[in-house]
């Protein structure tokens, strides 16, 4: 994760700066607000992390014209105040999460790693149109094309498909389209993924110049940059 990291305090600063490096991590340190906030809006993070009172501009304030910009990049904030009413004009603010001082570094790394895993999956859903290369899923309407022409999907090919466009480029094992298209957290030991696989790339490959869906001989296959058969 790339992450901004606020804080005033610079000994508790650096601690957090240091851990969450060796955590592998990327992380830039500002100490007051002002500067975190033209940080923040002038590249992308993955997460901020802010402490709640800071010189210039206040930590809260700093949330709210970020969410006033319309910029929702996950926000969870650090604080010594830790009443209800506290937290509650933390998360009012716009924040994500609001972790009371002093805190154990771990909880810290599993609050952020909830934010970015929360984050990532709201875009997946948010996205109505799946593309690799010439090839197009429109997920509303249900509908494939390739080159402009529909291509006609049974449920369970459709689903197939859906998986590996949204792993384009990466190897796709058995076991992982067992598990996430077939719901199956075992082998069954038949040849249901080799009979779908194939008939999907009957649809998807046959009529086209340029084939997508690749075999990666003894680990799976692959959507994207396919090979020919």
């Amino acid at each position: 994760m790339h992450i901004l990291l606020v804080e005033d305090d610079t000994q508790v600063g650096q601690f957090i700066a240091d851990e969450l490096l060796a955590a592998g991590h990327q992380c830039d340190y500002y100490g007051d607000g002002a500067a975190g906030l033209e940080a923040a809006l002038s590249a992308p993070f993955d997460v901020i992390v802010v402490d709640r009172m800071l010189p210039q501009l206040d930590g809260l304030m700093l949330i709210e014209r970020l969410r006033a910009g319309g910029d929702h990049t996950p926000a969870l904030v650090l604080s010594a105040l830790g009443e209800v009413d506290d937290r509650v004009r933390g998360l009012q603010s716009g924040a994500d999460d609001y972790l009371v001082k002093p805190f154990a570094m771990a909880e810290l790394l599993a609050r952020l790693d909830v934010l970015h895993r929360r984050a990532a999956m709201a875009h997946a859903e948010a996205v109505t149109v799946l593309v690799v290369e010439d090839l197009s899923m429109h997920l509303l309407q249900q509908r494939v094309e390739r080159q402009g022409r529909e291509v006609s999907l049974q449920p369970r090919e459709y689903k197939l498909l859906e998986y590996l466009m949204r792993h384009a480029g990466q190897v796709v094992t058995r076991a992982m389209l067992l598990e996430h298209v077939w719901g199956y957290h075992f082998d069954p030991q038949t040849n249901v993924i080799d009979v779908h696989v194939s008939r999907l790339r009957q649809k998807i490959d046959r009529e086209f110049d340029r084939p997508l869906l690749a075999t990666v001989r003894g680990a799976g296959y692959r959507l994207g940059d396919a090979a020919p058969q």
